[in-house]
């Protein structure tokens, strides 16, 4: 019922644009507010923690370490699921044969 409703929400806006560009833009945007000394002070950079900080390279390189292993692992499933298939088949076989 909520789809519905946000969608007929939706379609009443883009049937009725009363709206110009500037005003969208500006709801989008909202009002700026220049912040104050305290929300400058968390938002500046702290040195104590600049060790902690990941860098581009150091993280590239983990995730593609990490996409190697993925493969390797699932690499090493697909192996073991054959070799069990194949494993049972020569079982069958003897089996059969001996039968």
């Amino acid at each position: 019922m909520a789809f519905l409703l946000n969608n007929t929400a939706l379609s009443k806006l883009r049937l009725n644009p009363q709206k110009t560009d500037e005003s969208l833009m500006l709801s989008r945007r909202g009002i700026h507010i220049e912040p104050g000394a305290r929300e400058k002070a968390l938002l500046a950079a702290d040195p104590s923690l600049k060790r902690f900080k990941s860098h581009k390279q150091s993280v590239r390189t983990l995730k593609r370490v990490g996409d190697v292993l993925t493969i390797v692992v699932v690499a090493g499933c697909c192996y073991e699921i054959y070799v069990r298939a194949v494993m049972r088949e020569e079982a069958r076989k003897q089996a059969e044969g001996s039968a």
